[in-house]
């Protein structure tokens, strides 16, 4: 127990001056879980923060967030969140959505107008040409906030994700330029008929824009960051906080490397975008994402400011699949979509924790992202987790969300609890 007395020390340092804490402590299997794969070299730290009721339970760093300086990791060390931006762009819709600027039935069309002729790909010819004929009915906005409208990422295999990364479209400099490369590809299924991760999120962003008629980073940070006591969420960092930003790692020769700048989706933290993306842009803490979980599991207020009515929190937190879409086999990374482990808005949602087999409670709504953060928010147990690491997803990587749901499970609600 040598490692966890250590981390005490920095637990309460840390946490001195909050007003919202109640001497919260290093939640041993859960730091147990994590530190082999510190001390083996997998990761070169991680940050936890936990809140359970009305109080701070777990905060705590392990390991560094830099390898070369040995800076040590802390839950306020800022981190690139990537696809945990989602969930944010799900709350983002839904106060436009409070505000009747749009309808889950609205086709996707009547907001980006561009991809009013986008069809669908229906297979190869015998000549090995596609075949792309129009959707039976156009992708709709509802479809567009469960990835079931038919667009893909250009992360999987097959024709049409071999097309998105041809169009390199993650190297558009304007949204306008991102949808006129868009409208050239097709859909890779009907609408409505498979789950597959896409860029539903990132046209999501473009539609908030137009919708507020503000950039998507000035929108999140008055409409959500702000109310919400996040000052160190956004899609840049302020040059004056370099020293607390981590570094984020490739796993490459069988060892943690210093990321590749010439990455298409590498994020330059003191840039502020022209294009910012709704699907995975943002920088964040431990700290402030629980405040984001927090505000759901609280059903859209938190310290007296409220940002979504209970109603659309809810809609968030629901599973929008049918039992067929469900089942279909769908999924990226960890989050493989299947019966009991399903998906709302921006995000899974369990609907039988014992069917999907995962150790968290019947509503919970979680994702992760791309340099392996993840969180996840427990109504049933009253739980919102949130960890922190940077190091970018690929083949060998950690499994920490089923590692640290089971951790947390033996903590605080032993099985059949």
């Amino acid at each position: 127990m040598r490692i966890l007395a250590g981390m005490a020390t920095l637990v309460l340092a840390a946490c001195g001056g909050s007003s919202e804490t109640v001497a919260p402590r290093v939640i041993e299997p859960v730091a147990e879980a994590l530190q082999p794969l510190i001390d083996d070299g997998e990761l070169a730290g991680a940050a936890v923060t936990v809140w359970q009721g009305d109080a701070l339970v777990g905060r705590w760093g392990q390991g560094v967030r830099d390898l070369e300086s040995g800076a040590p990791m802390q839950p306020d060390t800022i981190v690139r969140i990537y696809s945990m931006t989602k969930p944010v762009t799900a709350v983002a819709m839904m106060q436009l959505f409070e505000r009747g600027l749009w309808h889950p039935d609205d086709p996707v069309t009547v907001f980006l107008p561009e991809l009013a002729n986008i069809g669908v790909f229906r297979g190869l010819d015998e000549d090995g040409e596609p075949i792309i004929t129009p959707p039976v009915r156009a992708p709709t906005m509802a479809q567009l906030m469960t990835h079931t409208a038919g667009f893909s990422y250009g992360f999987q295999d097959g024709w049409v994700d071999d097309r998105y990364r041809a169009a390199e479209l993650w190297s558009s400099p304007t949204p306008e330029a991102f949808l006129e490369s868009l409208s050239t590809l097709p859909l890779h299924a009907e609408p409505g008929s498979t789950w597959r991760y896409s860029l539903s999120m990132d046209l999501q962003g473009i539609i908030i824009e137009r919708l507020s008629g503000q950039s998507l980073a000035d929108y999140m940070r008055d409409h959500i960051f702000t109310p919400l006591g996040m000052p160190d969420t956004g899609f840049s960092v302020d040059p004056a906080e370099a020293g607390r930003l981590a570094t984020n790692y490739d796993w490459r020769d069988g060892r943690l490397q210093v990321e590749n700048p010439s990455d298409a989706l590498f994020l330059d933290p003191f840039t502020l975008p022209d294009f910012a993306w709704g699907g995975g842009g943002l920088f964040s803490t431990a700290d402030d994402y629980l405040r984001f979980g927090r505000m759901l599991l609280q059903r859209g207020a938190l310290g007296g400011k409220r940002v979504l009515e209970a109603d659309s929190v809810t809609t968030i937190m629901t599973n929008q699949l049918s039992e067929a879409v469900a089942a279909g086999g769908f999924g990226i990374g960890f989050q493989q979509i299947r019966p009991g482990y399903q998906y709302g808005y921006n995000g899974v949602v369990v609907t039988d924790p014992e069917r999907g087999g995962v150790a968290v409670g019947e509503g919970t709504y979680l994702w992760d992202g791309r340099a392996m953060t993840w969180f996840w928010a427990d109504p049933a147990h009253d739980i919102v987790f949130v960890g922190m690491v940077q190091r970018n997803a690929g083949a060998g990587m950690p499994e920490l969300q089923p590692l640290t749901q089971r951790a947390m499970q033996a903590a605080f609600y032993p099985a059949g609890e």
